[in-house]
């Protein structure tokens, strides 16, 4: 039985007091050196197409102010993302997306290092960029104060949509399971109809989310050059 709701988020898992729940977000790591060894397939013709079409949307947003080969940490960070998005469907896996300590640690490292290669190398573009074009003069104090404030907020509001996501459609998931025990024959039927479809909305929202975080990433990124 559960404690509480929440329980089912708790990374309880362990051997001699190590979390083993987390170990699922680097199973993917073990199929890399495999991968050299497939013979030329559907799958890794679709990968590469993925790849290919997200290097060049990524390619655009950055203009031609960016680094050669900077699209390639994107396009990792959105593998990475939809593949533990996708890891947290199957049962009794872990999903390390829907807690803080991850999708926080990725948004605050990224933002960090735009900043601080902005403010140093791009100081003056920085400074522009916190006031709009247009902007009258007595406006401009509270123009600063807002773009400041709304772009320290960035990593916090990039991390909790992710994990609010993540946990919003395992929550609902959760909450019907735990009512079919008092449910009559047909309408069990009716509930795992349900979750079919839940499960699909789930399937479509962990690459909507790996989508919008490396696009606002990239968007980030695109404005300190």
């Amino acid at each position: 039985m559960m404690n509480n709701l929440f329980s089912i988020f708790d990374p309880s898992t362990n051997i001699l007091n190590l979390p083993l729940n987390w170990i699922s977000t680097f199973i993917g790591l073990m199929f890399i050196p495999y991968s050299f060894w497939f013979i030329p397939n559907r799958h890794t013709i679709i990968w590469n197409f993925i790849s290919n079409k997200l290097h060049n949307e990524f390619k655009t947003l950055l203009g031609n102010n960016g680094f050669k080969g900077s699209t390639f940490i994107f396009i990792s960070l959105f593998f990475f993302i939809l593949f533990n998005n996708f890891l947290g469907l199957f049962p009794y896996i872990f999903t390390s997306t829907s807690h803080l300590t991850i999708s926080l640690s990725i948004s605050l490292s990224l933002w960090l290092s735009f900043m601080i290669y902005g403010w140093i190398n791009n100081t003056q573009h920085m400074f522009i960029h916190m006031i709009p074009q247009g902007t009258p003069t007595i406006l401009m104090p509270f123009m600063v104060l807002i773009e400041t404030i709304s772009n320290i907020i960035r990593p916090g509001t990039l991390a909790v949509r992710l994990t609010a996501n993540m946990i919003a459609g395992h929550l609902l998931l959760t909450l019907l399971s735990n009512t079919e025990t008092s449910m009559s024959n047909y309408l069990l039927f009716i509930l795992i109809f349900i979750q079919i479809l839940l499960l699909i909305l789930e399937s479509a929202v962990a690459v909507i989310q790996a989508y919008v975080i490396t696009i606002l990433s990239t968007l980030y990124s695109s404005e300190v050059n």
